[in-house]
């Protein structure tokens, strides 16, 4: 059975040329046939993606050729298949979106703590932790002790920030998310608001599960990722979360025995109010996936993406 590799990767460095980046990257990966998605905009990159080794390997060192890219990061887990069905490059306005002009994670950042001393930090009672990440993934999983603003939103952060944040009385935040990239604009944002000792775990949840011991680790639940493998353990391998794929909600155990529950349909979330023309029109699209997926298969023989 082949391996596969899945990274996540993030830079946020001046691309004014980000437009013209975009056919050149498209067209490079999609002959060395990897699969996933990256985003550009002025303000830099952000990607996942997945292979084979070989794969993988090359494309990091493609990306880290341009003088901008030397030292981009990444983070990476195996996959027993390739978790994303097909390659996208996509221009934004930003490569997270916080909707709050001037905030430049490329000028002003909080403190990176690296995944060893995570745990004496956010022990320490006098800094708050927030888990800067969207309501449903901080249900799923999140440190010990960390606040849930329960935003349905990256862009909602702000407004959360605006009603129960204090520089006066907040004098040590530490935030966390997936891989780093939204704390880089969250730590520079509460920065510009005046809040002196800021803080953020360098690499994110991923790096510290890839860098903590589970016996040592202060991490509860697994963690919510964006692509076809829904969850990873601490091990970094598949969880047991399903995808919805009527609402895209992470499902588990319990809400697929409901009898709401409907594969590729609804859920105990979306399926009480959906009409017999909404759930017509996603059967009809669920088909068409499950088409899609067996032709992908005897096309060139890439393993099922879908929870076995």
């Amino acid at each position: 059975m082949s391996t596969y590799y899945a990274i996540a990767f993030y830079k946020f460095v001046n691309l004014p040329d980000y437009i013209d980046f975009r056919e050149k990257l498209l067209t490079y990966c999609l002959d060395l046939e990897v699969k996933g998605s990256i985003l550009l905009a002025e303000e830099g990159i952000n990607g996942m993606l997945a292979g084979t080794r070989k794969q993988i390997d090359t494309v990091l060192a493609h990306l880290r050729s341009d003088p901008r890219l030397t030292d981009l990061e990444h983070k990476e887990s195996e996959s027993p298949n390739v978790p994303f069905r097909r390659m996208k490059v996509r221009l934004k306005s930003e490569i997270v979106k916080l909707g709050v002009k001037g905030v430049d994670p490329s000028c002003a950042v909080g403190t990176y703590i690296n995944s060893q001393d995570w745990n004496a930090l956010i022990s320490d009672p006098e800094v708050l932790l927030i888990d800067t990440r969207n309501d449903f993934e901080c249900e799923i999983g999140t440190f010990k002790g960390a606040i849930n603003p329960h935003t349905e939103s990256f862009s909602d952060f702000p407004e959360y920030v605006e009603k129960h944040l204090d520089p006066a009385k907040h004098k040590k935040v530490a935030m966390f998310c997936t891989g780093g990239i939204r704390c880089e604009k969250s730590t520079s944002y509460l920065l510009g608001l005046g809040f002196e000792e800021v803080y953020h775990l360098r690499g994110g949840i991923l790096k510290y599960l890839e860098e903590i011991p589970q016996a040592e680790s202060l991490w509860e639940g697994e963690c919510f990722i964006f692509d076809d493998r829904v969850t990873l353990n601490h091990q970094l391998k598949p969880g047991d979360y399903d995808l919805c794929h009527g609402c895209w909600q992470p499902l588990d155990e319990a809400m697929r025995k409901s009898e709401y529950y409907e594969d590729g349909i609804s859920c105990p979330r979306c399926g009480p109010t959906l009409t017999e023309k909404q759930r017509s029109s996603r059967r009809q699209r669920h088909d068409q996936i499950l088409l899609a997926r067996k032709r992908a298969k005897e096309n060139d023989g890439i393993t099922d993406h879908s929870k076995q």
